[in-house]
């Protein structure tokens, strides 16, 4: 998962990524946070909640945005 993201970010940077995993958040966060920029979603979840959580999301800016945004 995480290899495969990072090489198609490579490719293109503005990529969202959204992980999905049967482990509880808490197994995966280093300690006690996520990775800034990593975006979870812990199984099981309904297709609503999917759906809900890709829009939220597609509708936030990206970090590349964010950095941009800070240079100006």
């Amino acid at each position: 998962g995480a290899e495969l993201a990072a090489k198609a970010q490579s490719q293109r940077p503005s990529l969202k990524v959204l992980y999905t995993s049967g482990y509880n958040e808490n197994v995966i966060v280093h300690n006690g946070m996520l990775d800034k920029d990593i975006e979870l979603i812990s199984k099981p979840y309904r297709r609503q909640e999917l759906a809900q959580r890709i829009r939220q999301i597609l509708d936030a800016p990206s970090l590349s945005e964010n950095l941009d945004s800070n240079n100006e």
